[in-house]
């Protein structure tokens, strides 16, 4: 009896530990989150967290954008801001992470109360404030970019001086209700940094693709085709109808940023024009040596226009901007347009040049409170264009056995019947609206004679 009294007394330490690591656990003696896991009491906390997202989002207030592209894709606002997968790994790993969310955003960290965190000098896309929050790092990249065509200062050109004034130094005197129609409307594309490195843009539905991490290249589809789609990616593309994809995709397999210099896309800090003035732009003779010599018909017509109008396929146009509220008065529809070179000053060397119809109409700003343009005719509205859908062989540069490559390019008369008139544009192409800004720029009268005969 003593000895197993004994034994009982030995062994009691190992029980009473045994019940209190063991059967008898309080609720207070739980696991406990790994500290280095943010509670949602914190910015990264509450976006790496999606059930708590979907349980605290706004609804949305407002429709996507749309564009030429269409209606944009819809995500749900917690879909958005959610942080995860292999792209926040990525920007965890990042040197724009150390910076802390507060560091661009503002705000408030270390709360749960949505409203505080999102109080006060919160910014939700801190590159719209590019000099002040990515100019610390990249400030030559900012500087240069606030003069950049991606940053919209061609097509505000346009804007002020139709509206009466003198370029886009002068944006900012238009009246207030048109500068929020650019703001509402064509600044969807216009964007800023981050909407190239870092969110989808707003095109595409916005939002983070890729868990918040900063992408130096951006993808060709994703980013560069969601902005450029109708007149640009569905081109190169071959999406469009009747048409196949470029002999650069096809045959190189390039990406926009093989032949488009980050001056291109950022600027080189020179204020211009328009997108043909960068001194920088790629050529076809930068890879094409030997172009005005390399056969009978470069020989002949290399100073008579540029390369697309033999080499492009038929393009997208369309016409009287959407920003009326009902959509764009000239539908979308496949064309091609020979005119007399828009920007000669821009583009010397040839008499004429392949055209694409604008978005430009007299009473674009009509639903923001301008009835009319002041100076709608300061430019065409038709413009110089590239289109991005080249191949070697096309309706003018392959001919049946027998022809000669002018039956598919030059006018002739059978019959009565005008064969290749519609290649052109004359001013009987032109609306009521349109003659007086284009017809400058029609071929009436510049072609040869013997060509109507």
């Amino acid at each position: 009896m003593l000895l197993f009294s004994k034994t009982k007394l030995l062994w009691m330490p190992v029980l009473l530990a045994l019940i209190v690591l063991g059967g008898c656990k309080k609720k207070s003696d739980d696991p406990q989150p790994d500290p280095n896991t943010p509670t949602v009491a914190s910015c990264e906390g509450c976006h790496t967290n999606y059930a708590h997202l979907q349980a605290v989002f706004t609804p949305d207030t407002a429709a996507p954008p749309g564009g030429c592209g269409g209606g944009a894709p819809v995500y749900e606002p917690y879909d958005r801001v959610f942080m995860g997968g292999e792209g926040y790994l990525a920007f965890k790993a990042s040197g724009h992470y150390q910076i802390g969310c507060t560091g661009c955003h503002k705000g408030t960290n270390n709360t749960d109360d949505k409203n505080l965190a999102h109080s006060g000098d919160f910014i939700s896309h801190p590159s719209v404030f590019a000099d002040e929050m990515c100019g610390t790092c990249h400030q030559a990249i900012v500087e240069n970019f606030s003069t950049s065509l991606h940053h919209g200062t061609g097509q505000k050109r346009k804007v002020t001086i139709r509206s009466g004034l003198n370029g886009p130094d002068e944006f900012d005197q238009l009246p207030e209700h048109q500068i929020e129609g650019y703001n509402a409307n064509c600044a969807h594309c216009h964007a800023s940094c981050g909407e190239c490195h870092v969110v989808r843009p707003v095109m595409g539905g916005g939002g983070l693709p890729n868990g918040h991490a900063f992408t130096k290249t951006p993808d060709m589809i994703s980013v560069c085709v969601t902005c450029h789609v109708s007149r640009g990616g569905h081109a190169y593309l071959g999406v469009s109808p009747g048409t196949k994809a470029d002999v650069h995709l096809t045959k190189a397999g390039f990406v926009c940023v093989d032949c488009h210099s980050s001056t291109d896309l950022h600027g080189d800090g020179n204020k211009v024009e328009q997108r043909y003035a960068y001194a920088g732009l790629p050529s076809c003779d930068d890879c094409h040596s030997g172009i005005a010599t390399n056969n009978t018909y470069h020989s002949m017509h290399i100073n008579d226009f540029n390369c697309q109008v033999c080499h492009s396929q038929v393009y997208n146009n369309c016409g009287s901007c959407h920003i009326h509220g009902e959509g764009a008065r000239i539908p979308a529809y496949m064309d091609f347009k020979i005119a007399s070179n828009p920007i000669p000053e821009i583009k010397p060397g040839f008499e004429f040049a392949l055209v694409r119809r604008t978005l430009a109409a007299p009473d674009n700003w009509e639903v923001y409170g301008v009835p009319q343009y002041a100076n709608f005719d300061a430019f065409p509205t038709y413009n110089y264009t590239t289109p991005h859908n080249l191949l070697r062989w096309t309706d003018r540069t392959q001919v049946t056995d027998g022809k000669a490559c002018s039956s598919n390019c030059h006018i002739r008369n059978e019959g009565g019947t005008l064969i290749n008139k519609e290649l052109y544009l004359f001013e009987d192409n032109l609306l009521a609206w349109e003659i007086g800004a284009t017809s400058k720029i029609t071929v009436d009268g510049k072609l040869p004679t013997s060509w109507f005969r």
